[in-house]
């Protein structure tokens, strides 16, 4: 035994039900585009900021995507989160091994998240079935 549980949850249920840090997330976001000193960390160190900032990004996409698709298709709201998702995918496929790049995936994650807050509002709420007993 190893120690690790591997756990199964091909609906991602799991990951649907556990919040994100979002505070620390924009504070390290908010940090790294304060940084001026491209030589201030080694490249191993970028590298682990910016996966930070990948991970945090992947789950807020997926909610994005998540509350976009509730949306008519004609909706311009929906188009723009489609937008930003894919531009998204685009920043996180590459790897980040300079500040450039950590500053890219920041820039990324801060679009989401406003894209999340503008979305929660205007998507509809999804509609609970029930079954009446008889």
């Amino acid at each position: 035994m190893n120690g690790y549980t591997v756990l199964y949850d091909p609906e991602g249920r799991i990951d649907a039900q556990l919040p994100l840090d979002r505070t620390t997330h924009e504070r390290v976001a908010r940090a790294v585009l304060a940084w001026s000193d491209p030589d201030a960390l080694r490249p191993d160190d970028y590298e682990q900021v910016g996966l930070l900032l990948a991970g945090a990004a992947r789950a807020v996409v997926d909610d994005v995507r998540a509350l976009a698709v509730r949306l008519p298709e004609d909706d311009g709201r929906r188009l723009f989160a489609e937008f930003v998702a894919f531009q998204a995918d685009d920043c996180l496929a590459r790897p980040s091994p300079n500040l450039l790049r950590v500053r890219d995936r920041a820039r990324t994650l801060r679009a989401l998240y406003e894209r999340l807050d503008r979305l929660q509002g205007a998507a509809p709420a999804t509609e609970a079935t029930t079954t009446a007993s008889p």
